[in-house]
């Protein structure tokens, strides 16, 4: 999900946030670990090793844990609330994806066949993705948003709403502490 967090801070930035503050705290580091952890097993399949993302993809009810430091930290309760309806969202999306094309989630390629990420290099990876044909039910819900490292469905996409919020909420809450803190110090 680093596209997720790296455009969380573009918007953040765009809006006025400052984001160094954000590395100042402890709480964002484990999403760094796992984002560094993410980014060499992408760079791993692309030498041909998928033994990394394998795992990483086992690892990924863990990272989300890792929000509730930034979450309890900076007491983010109802956005993390409205970010996890988001994911259980993306997560039924995705289920109904996978029971109406019998238990796969078909993938539509199309960046990923220039990246040399396409599913055919995959293919002993054993997991649910297929390619997708004309047999495909609900492709709206499939995987076809090609990022070239990645393919999307809708159904992901409401899963980093998830981390878009809660990291998005930690800014914008260190910047409004920030501004009462000046107000503070100037008024005395």
């Amino acid at each position: 999900m680093p596209e997720t967090v790296l455009l969380t801070f573009f918007l953040a930035k765009i809006r006025g946030y400052k984001i160094c503050p954000l590395f100042k705290s402890w709480a964002i580091y484990p999403l760094i670990v796992f984002e560094i952890f993410t980014f060499v097993g992408q760079v791993a399949t692309f030498s041909g090793n998928y033994v990394i993302i394998r795992t990483i993809g086992r690892l990924t009810p863990i990272y989300l844990i890792t929000y509730l430091f930034l979450i309890l930290k900076y007491e983010l309760y109802i956005s993390s609330i409205i970010g996890s309806l988001f994911m259980i969202l993306g997560g039924a999306l995705n289920d109904i994806a996978i029971k109406t094309n019998c238990g796969f989630m078909p993938v539509y390629q199309s960046l990923s066949r220039l990246t040399g990420r396409s599913l055919e290099n995959f293919q002993g990876m054993n997991d649910i993705h297929i390619l997708g044909d004309s047999q495909t039910k609900l492709k709206i819900l499939t995987d076809f948003i090609d990022l070239g490292y990645t393919i999307l469905s809708v159904g992901d996409i409401f899963i980093r709403v998830f981390v878009f919020i809660v990291i998005y909420s930690a800014l914008k809450k260190i910047n409004n502490q920030g501004r009462k803190e000046d107000v503070e110090i100037n008024s005395i």
